[in-house]
């Protein structure tokens, strides 16, 4: 199986403290990995040196063959990599549909085109249909702000779908969601999985994780400490003295 992300030996120094020690690890393509770890083992410090939102101090990122270590954000985005973060990013004053209208278009051209743009009934139709999908269509006239937090999260997801994302990164895509909410996030990921989607996802509640995931990178104090299939990580004495203590 081909792997669409290849991360090699990153490391990121804060000072004297080292937040991602060296870590290795891959995501095939059309998997869904996940990447766990208690808090402050630095998941989302390696989601921030993948994506250029922080510059690595060492080691080397692949997208599809391609070393991308040191892009910056936007670089990485237009070339495949959609990402969310533990904060929903939205226009809050805006409504549904106009979030996911000026999702697409930051994502083409510059901003002198995007301000003269007269047709956007092609970005409005892709909109629609995938807030369809979401199941969140009949809030496309409300404003962001006004939607729950759990159908924010699946707004924010909707607007990293605008760009067809070759690799979706979610970071915490359950967190402060209601089972009801997060049930349905899940089948969605799963859904979108089945179509080709490949995915990086950081998640903190097991029973998601061991639901969702094909394979999990675990990591704490910024090392890699396992690697395998959900069933075998669960039984990791390594991984459980993380969680745990001992």
């Amino acid at each position: 199986m081909t792997n669409i992300l290849e991360v090699k030996g990153l490391r990121k120094k804060f000072y004297q403290l080292e937040a991602v020690a060296g870590v290795d690890f891959e995501v095939r393509e059309g998997e869904i990995l996940g990447l766990i770890g208690p808090n402050g083992s630095g998941k989302t410090t390696l989601f921030d040196c993948i994506t250029g939102v922080q510059r690595p101090t060492s080691g080397d990122v692949y997208f599809m063959g391609r070393r991308i270590t040191r892009f910056k954000p936007h670089s990485a985005y237009k070339l495949g990599i959609g990402r969310t973060f533990q904060l929903v990013q939205l226009f809050p004053g805006m409504t549904v549909l106009d979030n996911m209208v000026m999702a697409i278009q930051e994502s083409e051209g510059t901003l002198l085109t995007r301000l003269f743009r007269l047709d956007e009934s092609a970005d409005i139709e892709k909109a629609i249909a995938l807030l369809e999908f979401l199941n969140i269509i009949h809030l496309k006239d409300e404003y962001a702000k006004n939607l729950s937090y759990g159908q924010q999260k699946l707004l924010d997801l909707g607007m990293v779908l605008m760009s067809d994302p070759k690799l979706i990164m979610l970071d915490e895509p359950m967190a402060g969601v209601n089972a009801t909410l997060g049930k349905e996030i899940g089948e969605r990921l799963i859904e979108l999985n089945e179509r080709g989607c490949s995915f990086l996802v950081i998640e903190h509640n097991m029973r998601v994780v061991m639901n969702l995931c094909q394979r999990l990178v675990v990591l704490d104090e910024g090392k890699k400490i396992a690697e395998g299939a959900p069933e075998e990580i669960q039984n990791d004495e390594q991984v459980l003295a993380a969680y745990f203590g001992g």
